[in-house]
């Protein structure tokens, strides 16, 4: 087993196991469901990644536990992707950090999308600026990873099962070695 693979099943052995939010499932389970739904629809092994470790910020910032709930945007997306971005390519990094804007786009962009909100989600959707105008919708558009960025948000979304079943987190590390700068 490499180091990487070594420290991120630390991260998440360590921080992790605790409830993911409001909902009735894990971090753990949060980001094994997101990735197995990412590998059910075919996606490459980058976004299966990205899925996995898509909310690493949370289990590595220095916030403390919830810091929606005290009205704090920990900004999990940028913290886990600058430290994802140490490890892997930006095949893997861009959709984490823009996991949260695809949230803000899909709210603007979709009518029916908010609703499809957790409550959770819908907390720090306030946080973190709200449903995109217009000429941020334009201008996410435009970047590269926006697609995938989306992708990612539904998977994300869907995640939240508590009786959902899925292989284990060294399955989807797997995923890792094709992913791993060089």
């Amino acid at each position: 087993m490499t180091d990487l693979h070594q420290e991120l099943l630390r991260v998440y052995a360590g921080r992790a196991t605790r409830r993911y939010g409001l909902s009735a499932v894990s971090q753990l389970q949060h980001a094994l469901q997101a990735a197995a739904l990412a590998e059910a629809a075919g996606e490459p092994p980058a976004l299966i990644l990205a899925a996995l470790l898509h909310d690493v910020g949370h289990m590595i910032h220095e916030f403390g536990e919830d810091p929606a709930a005290r009205g704090i945007d920990d900004r999990h997306e940028e913290i886990g992707a600058d430290w994802l971005a140490r490890h892997f390519g930006p095949a893997v990094a861009e959709p984490v950090r823009l996991h949260v804007p695809a949230k803000r786009y899909l709210c603007a962009a979709e009518s029916d999308y908010f609703a499809k909100l957790s409550p959770d989600s819908v907390r720090s959707l306030a946080l973190q600026g709200g449903p995109m105008s217009a000429e941020e919708v334009a201008t996410f558009d435009r970047d590269p990873y926006a697609e995938a960025a989306k992708r990612l948000r539904r998977y994300d979304e869907g995640a939240k099962d508590p009786t959902a079943t899925t292989p284990d987190f060294e399955h989807f590390l797997s995923y890792a070695d094709a992913c791993v700068r060089t």
